[in-house]
């Protein structure tokens, strides 16, 4: 099973979704914006993608820095409150496979995490191909 923490307005993450959906697989798709994430979910999540709360925080376009939560001494407990209290401060696409779990910001982190290659291209947010690389 492959499921994905969608954001269905990020181009990032729209392009991750079509290169799954490229393999033939129909992930589960969890739109966490209206889902919302609990601690568990956030923490395991980010244990398995072999990431901290700092390196998950999204900067660009989230209330982030006008929150206080990209300075340094902001403990990971206060940014995984952050991060359930308002989903937008979690980056996305989180995708999850039997092969593992990553962010995949790049799109193309998503490859490595297929049960087979997508059938066609993988292209980035701006519409560059990134997969095969070209």
């Amino acid at each position: 099973m492959i499921v994905i923490h969608h954001n269905p307005d990020c181009g990032t993450s729209r392009n991750a979704l079509a290169s799954i959906r490229a393999t033939g697989a129909e992930p589960v798709v969890i739109e966490y914006l209206k889902t919302g994430w609990t601690r568990g979910q956030l923490l395991g999540l980010f244990a398995a993608a072999d990431i901290t709360p700092r390196e998950a925080l999204r900067t660009s376009k989230s209330p982030a820095e006008s929150l206080g939560l990209t300075d340094p001494a902001v403990t990971d407990d206060a940014l995984l409150d952050a991060m359930v209290a308002d989903p937008i401060l979690a980056n996305r696409p989180l995708v999850c496979t039997p092969k593992g779990v990553a962010l995949c910001r790049p799109t193309v982190n998503v490859v490595t995490l297929l049960p087979a290659p997508p059938t066609g291209p993988v292209h980035d947010a701006k519409g560059a191909q990134i997969w095969p690389a070209p």
